[in-house]
């Protein structure tokens, strides 16, 4: 679980740094330290300062696998948000209470976003999920997270 929160941190601050247009974090260190639970506090505040500056959702940012807008930035970041908390969930045994209606924006989003690029290296193809799923199930197994059938 550890992994997956340095990931969530690192990439709150990646996305910060590529909004604000500075430094990208070093690759591979530790960001927890310590105390997890305040550096994803920290990563956290930094990426809301970072979206409520004024212009950000409408200004074009280059990152690693091309250009997007800062809408489409937090759109990519709210999908990884959500896949890795339903991760954390299933690792926790704790149900996963996230937002019907921002699971099924944020897979709407990622349908159409992933339907142009190579999942190579990024995470597994979509895995089978029944349709009545909750929206929380169908995003984690379209990113290719398996998803037990409901019961």
């Amino acid at each position: 679980m550890r992994e997956v929160v340095d990931h969530l941190v690192g990439m709150d601050l990646a996305v910060a740094a590529m909004i604000e247009g500075g430094p990208m974090p070093e690759r591979g260190a530790d960001r927890l330290g310590d105390d997890a639970v305040g550096a994803y506090r920290s990563s956290s505040a930094l990426l809301q300062a970072a979206f409520s500056r004024p212009g950000v959702l409408e200004r074009s940012y280059r990152g690693p696998l091309g250009r997007a807008t800062g809408a489409e930035r937090l759109q990519i970041r709210l999908y990884d948000l959500l896949a890795h908390g339903w991760d954390l969930a299933q690792a926790t045994g704790i149900p996963a209470r996230l937002p019907a209606d921002v699971s099924e924006q944020s897979l709407a989003f990622a349908q159409v976003q992933l339907s142009t690029q190579s999942r190579t290296g990024r995470m597994a193809e979509p895995q089978p999920v029944e349709k009545t799923a909750p929206a929380i199930d169908r995003l984690a197994a379209f990113l290719g997270r398996p998803v037990s059938p409901q019961l």
